[in-house]
């Protein structure tokens, strides 16, 4: 392993690629499935309003956004050390199965408390199959193809956000926002047929002798419970701050065994790569929900053009992620992990900037361009370090540490800037939301050196601080 934690290919031997003929159906079927996941993802924030209207349901509106993340961290874990006892096909049916029943639960709903029902079962099938999906590609791809199929994850999330919108929107209209839900489930089981002929002789691939993780689910129940506690409490008069508060420690409290040892001490190498993640993610999202809220609010958009600036930053991350991909080994993933959280920070900066000085609606937009070429440099290769940094046997914790990072860290970010932008109301609360999107930010692009390891093997970080 090189000090850059990347192999290096044989000089003389034929480059492999993604779309070859061994790796071409396998290839499609994990795009296909991170697409439609993602895709499930942005067409229910465009249909909410009407389904919310439609079941009376207002009162359970944030809840239906907020318990999938909270129940996706569950399906992580549980995914995780499934896989690394048994090898990732059991894991992967499982958790396919359960994102196809959480769809029909949602997509036949009579009113709202079964359709979070379902969204909750669809939370908890979603984590469990990108976990799944990261070990599969530990056990099918060589080392030097990981930055490009996850660049090709990537793009598979990011081009839901250009269509999806418009498709939900269009399918409500013409039929009704039940089929946003079962319209879904024929795509996700052809998608799971394209992938199943690589999975043969993985199905007993782990190692038996890793032992069930009993306590790490406990923990990411009670964190689970907690982050949709803090979606809960923040508005409870007089009590609410101080339970918000407390929700915030249990949470960060519990969510400590389901990452590697040293992840909250920013340990260099892995348990770094793994905080930058949540860090990052926390940042980007917590303020993403907000620009369209921004630009239709203060600069009295219309919606369509007010998510034009969520497609520019679709857009930058999806070529970044395709450029670091084409660069493989030439690009290091250090180095694109450090860019790429500089210029989410410069993004971030950029939208506080417009908020507070009045800046024109174009100069959000441009901002977020920004912001998304960082997490298209950033996102695949924390990726591919967290496979290269994790001996076989962890494979499956590690990635689903790196989920549960990312799930954990949007969700909470999401919550707590929920209940500022309230605080806020009578101030500025688009001002307030983005500036502590940027100190997170901050913190993220401070501790991106720390992912850089030397080639001394694997540490033990499995387990709590």
């Amino acid at each position: 392993m090189t000090s850059e934690t990347e192999q290096v290919s044989t000089p003389g031997a034929a480059s492999p690629r993604i779309t070859s003929s061994d790796y071409l159906w396998i290839t499609i079927g994990a795009c296909a499935l991170v697409f439609l996941g993602a895709f499930e993802s942005l067409a229910v924030t465009t249909v909410m309003p009407t389904v919310s209207a439609d079941l009376g349901g207002e009162r359970l509106y944030a809840l239906a956004f907020a318990g999938p993340l909270a129940t996706g961290v569950i399906g992580m874990v549980i995914a995780g050390n499934w896989a690394d006892r048994r090898g990732p096909v059991a894991p992967l049916y499982t958790a396919v199965a359960l994102f196809i029943v959480g769809l029909l639960i949602a997509g036949l709903a009579p009113n709202m408390e079964v359709l979070v029902a379902g969204r909750f079962a669809q939370g908890l099938g979603s984590g469990g199959l990108m976990v799944a999906l990261y070990v599969v590609v530990a056990r099918v791809y060589p080392q030097e193809l990981h930055p490009a199929i996850f660049a090709g994850f990537a793009a598979a999330w990011v081009i839901p956000s250009l269509i999806g919108p418009t498709v939900a929107g269009a399918v409500t209209e013409l039929w009704s926002w039940h089929w946003v839900f079962l319209g879904v489930v024929i795509l996700v089981l052809v998608a799971l047929l394209m992938v199943i002929p690589a999975l043969r002789g993985l199905a007993n691939d782990g190692d038996a002798t890793t032992p069930w993780a009993f306590g790490r689910l406990g923990w990411s129940v009670l964190a689970a419970v907690a982050v949709l506690g803090l979606n809960l409490v923040g508005d409870i008069p007089g009590v609410g701050p101080v339970l918000a508060l407390l929700a915030i420690v249990v949470a960060l409290i519990a969510v400590r065994p389901l990452v590697p040892r040293g992840t909250f001490r920013a340990r260099r190498g892995l348990p770094s790569v793994i905080l930058v993640r949540g860090v990052t993610a926390a940042a980007f999202f917590g303020a993403q929900v907000y620009l369209p809220y921004l630009l239709t609010d203060r600069y009295e958009l219309s919606p369509t053009l007010a998510g034009l600036a969520l497609t520019g930053g679709a857009l930058a991350w999806s070529a970044a992620a395709t450029i670091q991909g084409r660069m493989g080994a030439r690009l290091s993933s250090v180095t694109a992990v450090q860019v790429g959280t500089v210029l989410v920070l410069v993004g971030i900066v950029l939208t506080v900037a417009t908020a507070g000085f009045g800046w024109g609606a174009v100069m959000a937009a441009a901002a977020w361009v920004v912001a998304g070429a960082g997490m298209g440099l950033m996102s695949p290769r924390t990726s591919a370090l967290t496979l290269a940094l994790s001996p076989a046997e962890d494979q499956g914790f590690n990635s689903g540490a790196m989920t549960v990072a990312d799930s954990f860290g949007s969700a909470l970010a999401l919550a707590v800037t929920g209940t500022l932008f309230t605080a806020l109301a009578a101030a500025d609360p688009f001002l307030g939301v983005f500036a502590l999107a940027a100190v997170v930010a901050l913190a993220a692009a401070v501790l991106a050196p720390r992912v850089r390891v030397a080639a001394s093997g694997f540490e033990e970080t499995r387990g709590r601080d």
